[in-house]
C-alpha cells in the first residue's frame, strides 16, 4: 500500500477535544484519514512528543500583503488604507501577487495552516500558487464600486461573479470560491440588489467586511435607517454559507440576526487590535449560537500569519472584552481555528477522525515554553507558536516534514519577494 502511511508515536486531539496517545494512519492519494488508534506501515511520519491536531484554517486574509508587511504602521483603518495601502496596491503587477502569495503558503505551511479564506485580486496567480503549495483555500475577487463610473463598477463586480465560477473547485476541488462584495460601505446598494441575486442562482456564497469600525455603521444608519446587518439581511446577505470579516460593532439584534440566519463570522483579533478597530463581542456570538472563525487578515495589519498568534489574542481579548477570565475559554479558542473556520468557509475539514479528510498539523511540544503539559489544549491557545509546528499535512500530502516546505522553495520564495517588494514601494513613491 504505497500511498498509506502511519504518522506514529504522538497524541492526538479528538473531535470532543479530549486527547489521548494514538498513531494516525492516512491514505495519501484518497487524502483521508483511515484510522487512529495503534496502526503500522512501511512509510511513517514521527510524531514523538508531539501532538497531532487538525490543520489550522485561516478563515480570512489577503495573502499577497505579505509585501506590504511593515510598510505602513501606527494609523487608522481609514487614512490606513486611502494614503498607504490603496496607492501601493494600485501598483501591483501580477507577478508581485503570485510571488506575494507563495510567500505568504510559505508561511501559512511552516504554521501549520492547512486551509484559508482569500480575497483580493488577480485570483488566477492566487489559484495557481495555492495550487503549487498543496493548500486548500476559498477564493475570491474582491471590488470595490464607490469612486467609480458605472461601467467601471459594473465590470469589477461582474469580475468577481466570472471568477467565482471559473475556479469553483479547481486544483483537484481544494479551492472553492465565493463572491465578494468589499464591504457594505464601498459596495453601493443598486449593485447589491443586481448580482447577490446572480450569486444565489449560481450557488456562489457571499465573504465581506462588515462592521469592522464605528465608520462602517453610521453610514448605513444614516442612509438607510437600519444597522448594517439589518441592511445586509434586507438584500440577502446574511445565510448559512456566508462569512463576514471582523463584526466589531454589532448590537444585540444583529447578533441575533447571524445566529438565525446561520451566517458566521471571522474574528481577526490582532489586525482589530493594531488598526484600534475595536473589540468583537465574541462571547455573546458563542452564547448566542453563531459559528465564529478566525482569521490572520493581511500581514500588512497584523504584521504575521500565525493563527496559533490569533488563537491567544482571541482568548486574551475576549477576557478583556467583559472583564471576565472564564470568556472565550480555550477549548473554544482552539475550535474557532479549526472547526470554526472550516465551517464558515465551506471546507470539509477541521477535524481528526476515521474517514475525515486528512489536513493535519503535528505540533512538537518537546520545547521548554511547552514544559511541563498539564493540558494540552490550554497549550494551543496560551503557549504554542506556529514555529513549533513539525509537520503539516493537507489532504493527504505532506507539505511539510521537520520543519522543510516540500512544495515551494522557501529560500528563493524569500529572496523573490523581497526584491518585488522594494521595487513595489519604489514604484508607489
Amino acid at each position: 500500500m504505497d500511498d498509506v502511511y502511519a504518522i506514529e508515536g504522538g497524541h492526538v486531539l479528538t473531535p470532543d477535544f479530549e486527547v489521548r496517545e494514538a498513531d494516525v494512519l492516512v491514505d495519501r492519494e484518497a487524502g483521508e484519514v483511515i484510522e487512529v488508534g495503534d496502526v503500522t506501515a512501511d512509510e511513517t511520519l514521527d510524531a514523538t512528543d508531539s501532538l497531532v491536531m487538525p490543520g489550522l484554517v485561516n478563515a480570512h486574509t489577503h495573502v499577497a500583503m505579505t509585501l506590504l508587511r511593515g510598510h505602513a504602521d501606527d494609523k487608522p483603518l481609514d487614512a490606513w488604507l486611502q494614503e498607504d495601502i490603496w496607492p501601493v496596491e494600485a501598483e501591483l503587477t501580477p507577478d508581485d501577487i503570485r510571488v506575494g502569495t507563495e510567500l505568504g503558503l510559505v508561511e501559512f505551511i511552516k504554521n501549520g495552516i492547512t486551509g484559508f479564506a482569500d480575497s483580493y485580486f488577480e485570483v488566477g496567480e492566487i489559484a495557481a500558487a495555492t495550487e503549487q503549495s498543496g493548500l486548500r483555500a476559498n477564493l475570491c475577487h474582491a471590488f470595490i464600486t464607490i469612486g467609480k463610473d458605472d461601467e467601471a463598477a459594473r465590470a469589477d463586480v461582474q469580475e468577481g461573479l466570472d471568477i467565482a465560477r471559473e475556479f469553483e473547485g479547481s486544483a483537484d476541488g481544494r479551492i472553492t470560491t465565493a463572491l465578494m462584495p468589499h464591504s457594505l460601505t464601498t459596495v453601493e446598494t443598486e449593485y447589491l440588489e443586481e448580482f447577490v441575486p446572480q450569486a444565489r442562482e449560481a450557488g456562489v456564497p457571499l465573504h465581506y467586511h462588515a462592521n469592522e469600525t464605528q465608520n462602517e455603521v453610521d453610514p448605513i444608519v444614516d442612509d438607510h435607517g437600519v444597522r448594517p446587518l439589518e441592511y445586509a439581511d434586507e438584500l440577502r446577505m446574511l445565510t448559512n454559507d456566508d462569512f463576514l470579516a471582523h463584526c466589531v460593532h454589532v448590537d444585540d439584534r444583529e447578533i441575533d440576526l447571524l445566529a438565525e440566519t446561520g451566517a458566521s463570522v471571522i474574528h481577526c483579533p490582532a489586525s482589530n487590535m493594531k488598526l484600534a478597530s475595536g473589540i468583537a463581542p465574541i462571547q455573546e456570538m458563542l452564547d448566542a449560537g453563531v459559528n465564529v472563525g478566525l482569521g490572520t487578515d493581511g500581514a500588512a495589519s497584523n504584521n504575521d500569519l500565525d493563527l496559533f498568534d490569533e488563537i491567544r489574542d482571541a482568548a486574551m481579548l475576549g477576557k478583556l472584552a467583559r472583564g471576565d477570565a472564564r470568556d472565550v475559554a480555550a477549548e473554544d479558542a482552539v475550535r474557532m481555528a479549526t472547526e470554526g473556520s472550516a465551517e464558515a468557509i465551506g471546507l470539509p475539514v477541521g477535524r481528526i477522525e476515521a474517514g475525515g479528510t486528512a489536513d493535519i498539523a503535528v505540533v512538537d511540544f518537546d520545547a521548554p515554553h511547552l514544559t511541563p503539559i498539564h493540558d494540552y489544549v490550554s497549550h494551543l491557545a496560551y503557549a504554542v507558536r506556529g514555529s513549533d509546528v513539525r509537520h503539516t499535512i493537507c489532504d493527504g500530502e505532506v507539505l511539510m516534514a521537520d520543519r522543510e516546505v516540500q512544495t515551494l522553495d522557501e529560500e528563493a520564495v524569500k529572496e523573490r519577494a523581497a526584491k518585488a517588494a522594494a521595487a513595489l514601494v519604489d514604484r508607489a513613491e
